[in-house]
């Protein structure tokens, strides 16, 4: 082994040697080194980029822990501070030399000889040598001699290939600064939150005191990084040096600086199913603008509804055509309490969303007309376990109403009914068709599959809705899309079309949303609401000629919201995506097809006004009016509740004096009845609306009578006691 001083004084001969020109023979280095070309192509950042369908990135995702590294920056786009102070501090008379300093070496050799040792020599162009070539690392005990001569021939090859910026370029890249942190893109966003072109003079050098010791502590950093600073000539800069330095390193791990994080869930998806082009990027369908404008207006509305106990939303957009994903949004970010929890595939209770796919099918199979009537009154049905009994949202019943107002004002009895046509196993089946993830067949979801008692993910429902959009053709969403897609016929074109109508209908909806809601857009748009039992989901999904818009708004624990329904939940986020994607040609909606009859209608007794229905078929008809109108014992008021033969089991759990059994009568149009008079157990109850009872233990006799005292119906209610009956 060589000692330190003997190397010294080899190299102090060396460096007073006359050398000679750079050589070009290949074999002049300990390795061929790569072109400038050739290492600028191969970089490649540790995070993936997701690029919307313009180019723009509009997400990183981490993909090498080894080291972190951002994008590689041209020189023209570095600090020209930063420059000045790496060549001060590692390189003086960088621009002067050809690969080696020899006065540089001559010094440090002096100082190995008869020094402490301690004296650098390596130009910028002899450590890059190192950084492209591995053999020319320094290893654990340092670099022997012939490393070291190794490494000055291959700086001087170097030196005759590249040009000085070049090397200055893929030096200030390639290098080390502090930790993970490697190249001076990486350095500056994460350390100084800002670009590599606006790094000021003090940054400047605390980078480069970096270079020499990546992980020295603060003491020597703020040591090294004054003077240079009095090298530079500002020696101001030394104010407050310490807390300045203390500040960067300790944002050595933050998150990346002016990194978009649009889409981090949607660029999960891609990755996994192997997206990523060779040069570590992924082209997506997202568009930059929509994704920006659902994350804006995901966060605006949500702040909004605090307090009610939302705290999560999902968006997601799909071109009609292709069902490229055109905006997707997994969670709230910050406001969500599980913002890493992609809402989009989550499944969650579908709530009224189910039931435009319900009456597509019904008209369909001409069970049903846009017209037809169905009774909106209390129903119990046989559940199997016990008895179903549907309610409405409001708890409030319309009587007898069209389906065209049932389905667009999302009355949930008339639903119900509709289902009894169908059958819920043919229901189940055609969602399953729809790509809706149903995990059982209709039996076991019975007819609470008309109200959405199934669970479903925001990508699927909207995919589906995206079915009714394309006239009754289903299609996957694709990962990448290619083009329009043929897709499978679910519906006709005919009951696709008329389920869009009746969604873009504001006169059929007003009935529960009014006129003016966020339902209500500049152009043509279907659109249907949504509450899962309980208030724990909301949604609203519907298309335009071009797009369908799916949001979903709730929470991930699955709490119940506080006064919190679709329309005001999910709906104003909807009403955002939709007026933004809006074009004034798509106002008048899609054509009519040729299957689509149009007709003029009338209601009996004013129940509807009358209008312009469209029909399927040969189903066509003038006059609508409810079964048994012209009898005269189906046209006296009846008792709607309670139901004759109503078996009450009284709750133990809840004084007695504070339960109730609902009383109403309905005239033939199912209208609340006035001029009438209830009875109870052959004694005056009440008139007209009459209050709610108070069950007592026994069998009682409610009775209907008009002014004349003739019985107009009746119905008999058991009621059975609790442990506390006999202390009543």
């Amino acid at each position: 082994m060589i000692s330190l001083r003997y190397l010294g004084v080899w190299l102090l001969a060396a460096a007073l040697w006359p050398q000679p020109a750079p050589a070009a023979d290949p074999e002049l280095s300990a390795g061929n080194l790569p072109d400038y070309a050739a290492v600028r192509q191969s970089w490649r950042p540790s995070d993936i980029r997701v690029l919307a369908a313009d180019g723009r990135e509009i997400q990183r995702v981490r993909a090498d822990f080894s080291a972190r590294r951002g994008d590689w920056v041209p020189l023209t786009g570095i600090s020209a501070a930063l420059q000045r102070a790496v060549i001060q501090s590692e390189d003086r008379r960088f621009y002067e030399h050809g690969g080696v300093d020899w006065l540089a070496s001559a010094s440090a050799a002096w100082d190995a000889a008869w020094g402490d040792g301690r004296r650098g020599a390596s130009t910028l162009s002899m450590q890059l040598a190192a950084m492209l070539d591995a053999d020319l690392r320094r290893g654990p005990q340092g670099r022997g001699i012939w490393q070291k001569l190794d490494q000055m021939q291959a700086a001087r090859r170097l030196e005759s290939t590249w040009t000085k910026a070049q090397i200055l370029e893929a030096y200030l890249n390639l290098a080390s600064y502090r930790g993970e942190l490697r190249g001076v893109d990486a350095l500056s966003r994460v350390m100084f939150r800002k670009r590599a072109s606006g790094l000021t003079l003090r940054e400047s050098a605390l980078a480069a005191v970096l270079l020499r010791g990546p992980n020295a502590p603060l003491p020597v950093l703020a040591q090294r990084s004054c003077a240079l600073l009095r090298d530079l000539g500002r020696p101001d800069g030394c104010d407050g040096l310490r807390d300045f330095i203390g500040l960067s390193l300790s944002r050595a791990h933050a998150a990346r600086f002016q990194a978009e994080g649009l889409a981090p869930h949607w660029a999960r998806q891609l990755i996994r199913d192997g997206q990523v082009s060779p040069d570590g990027e992924i082209r997506s369908t997202l568009d930059a603008d929509l994704q920006r404008l659902a994350v804006r207006s995901v966060r605006r509305h949500l702040r909004d509804l605090q307090g009610t106990g939302v705290t999560d939303a999902a968006v997601v957009v799909l071109d009609n055509r292709s069902g490229a994903v055109r905006a997707y949004v997994g969670s709230s970010g910050g406001l969500s309490e599980a913002a890493d929890v992609d809402h989009v595939q989550a499944l969650r209770q579908a709530g009224s969303t189910l039931k435009p796919f319900l009456y597509a099918l019904a008209l369909d199979e001409q069970r049903l007309t846009a017209a037809s009537l169905l009774d909106d009154q209390p129903l119990d049905l046989d559940g199997g376990g016990g008895l179903y009994i549907p309610d409405n949202y409001d708890h409030h019943f319309s009587g007898w109403v069209s389906a065209r107002v049932a389905l667009a004002s999302s009355l949930n009895i008339p639903a119900v009914r509709a289902l009894m046509l169908v059958g819920p196993d043919v229901l189940a089946q055609r969602l399953e068709a729809l790509g809706l993830p149903l995990t059982r067949d209709g039996d076991y979801y019975g007819y609470s599959l008309a109200l959405g008692s199934a669970d479903v993910t925001l990508l699927s429902l909207t995919n589906a809705y995206r079915a009714l959009a394309r006239g009754g053709s289903y299609a996957p969403v694709p990962m990448r899309a290619a083009g329009p897609q043929a897709g499978q016929p679910l519906f006709s074109r005919g009951a696709a079309w008329i389920v869009g109508d009746i969604l873009a209908d504001r006169q059929a909806r007003a009935r529960t949303f009014g006129l003016d809601s966020p339902l209500s857009t500049r152009s043509w748009a279907a659109v249907k609401t949504g509450t899962s039992r309980d208030m724990r989901d909301n949604w609203c999904v519907g298309w335009s000629a071009d797009h369908t818009v799916g949001v979903w708004v709730g929470n991930s624990a699955g709490a119940s919201m506080r006064n919190v329904s679709g329309v005001s939940g999910a709906g104003p986020i909807w009403h955002d995506l939709m007026d933004w994607l809006a074009r004034p040609a798509s106002s008048s909606g899609p054509a009519r097809p040729a299957e689509v009859t149009p007709a003029p209608v009338t209601f009996a007794a004013g129940l509807e006004p009358a209008r312009t229905e469209y029909f399927l078929g040969d189903t066509a008809q003038a006059v609508f009016a409810p079964p048994g109108l012209d009898s005269a014992a189906a046209g006296r008021p009846r008792i709607a509740e309670p139901v004759d033969g109503t078996l009450i089991a009284l709750d133990p759990d809840i004084p007695w004096d504070r339960q109730r059994l609902r009383v109403r009568a309905v005239d033939a149009l199912s209208r609340p009845a006035s001029d009438v008079r209830w009875f109870l157990d052959g004694e005056a109850y009440g008139t007209g609306a009459a209050p709610d009872w108070a069950p007592r233990p026994g069998l009682h006799v409610f009775q209907l009578r008009d002014a004349a005292g003739r019985v107009l119906d009746q119905a008999r209610v058991t009621v059975r006691a609790g442990p506390w009956a006999s202390n009543r």
